[in-house]
């Protein structure tokens, strides 16, 4: 064996040990019964499909306590609840209680909003974690409604996310797919939002993997990739976005132990806060890989800045975005 390949090797399986010792993997998901998804026509409205949605929903919970399946019926039901201060039950666009899960929620009015974050998350977010993507959505949407109320967040549980304790979480092949989901989402997004709003898209993790993929289109204009272990891809300019693109990862982010390397097909490359790569570069403190949207962050205000950017006015929120340590490095 030459002494390229023992590197190689060595390297390789540095990545996948980094992969499968983090002790953050979800229960795998129960085979419950679940209702088909609501099926809308085009000229459907908004609230239409939140109604019907939430409708499913209270279905779908009421066929897993029939199951048997008691924790996924309570999680359901703690899924259909609306956000505090929000009016009626919870805003989806779109659920389905099958497997996994997949579902697309909405925080704040989208009709309303000239600044709209959608929430990319990582591995290991199911209907049986959403809570904790949830929470960090709403931390989000209360940051920015502070100091810009013509704000909104949309939860993107648009794919079925690999497990953190697989091998399916060291390949590209769900970022693929979800990325063939997420680009027309977005489209669909631009139409039913305000023809001045404009829409960022923040991924966490694995999801920074789906949207270095995803073919953004004109109403996008920053893409964030947060507590990333890399997309696959040498620099931000092959992405397929004419958006800007940011990066960040927080000093306690485990994720930094991750080797950036990429193997016949096996890990993702180029580390996205490396200044090779191209990104704008944020502050995102002491952050932990579930940190980057608990209220009171350095990385949260950094993240609700990028999403309501220097055009917003005198109601913009202020301060600065960029990571100094950076900014020196890039000027050294």
């Amino acid at each position: 064996m030459t002494m390229g390949s023992r590197i190689r090797r060595t390297l390789l399986a540095g990545l996948v040990a980094a992969a499968v010792v983090v002790p953050v993997s979800a229960a795998a998901s129960p085979k419950v019964p679940a209702p088909v998804p609501a099926s809308f026509a085009p000229s459907a409205t908004v609230q239409s499909r939140y109604a019907a949605n939430l409708a499913a929903i209270g279905e779908a919970s009421r066929m897993a306590r029939d199951a048997g399946r008691t924790g996924r019926a309570e999680k359901l039901r703690t899924m259909a609840a609306a956000a505090p201060g929000q009016e009626g039950g919870a805003q989806f666009l779109t659920f389905d209680g099958r497997g996994q899960g997949r579902a697309i929620e909405v925080l704040g009015d989208l009709g309303t909003a000239d600044r709209i974050a959608v929430l990319v998350p990582g591995s290991d977010t199911t209907l049986d974690t959403y809570q904790r993507f949830r929470d960090g959505a709403r931390s989000l949407q209360e940051r920015l409604q502070r100091e810009h109320p013509r704000s909104a967040v949309v939860a993107w549980l648009g794919y079925d996310t690999p497990g953190t304790v697989s091998t399916t979480v060291l390949t590209a092949a769900r970022a693929e797919e979800a990325a063939a989901e997420l680009g027309p989402f977005l489209a669909r997004l631009g139409e039913m939002a305000g023809v001045d709003a404009r829409i960022s898209l923040l991924c966490h993790s694995y999801g920074s993997v789906v949207c270095a993929r995803t073919e953004t289109g004109p109403r996008v204009s920053d893409v964030v990739l947060y507590g990333s272990p890399g997309t696959g891809l040498r620099s931000a300019d092959r992405m397929p976005t004419g958006a800007r693109v940011w990066a960040g990862r927080g000093s306690g982010d485990w994720i930094s132990g991750v080797p950036h390397v990429r193997f016949v097909g096996l890990g993702f490359g180029t580390d996205p806060v490396d200044l090779a790569f191209g990104a704008r570069l944020f502050a995102a403190g002491t952050a932990g890989h579930s940190d980057y949207l608990k209220p009171g962050t350095e990385s949260l205000d950094s993240l609700a800045r990028i999403v309501v950017g220097p055009a917003a006015g005198p109601g913009g929120i202020t301060g600065s975005v960029a990571s100094p340590t950076r900014q020196e490095a890039s000027h050294a």
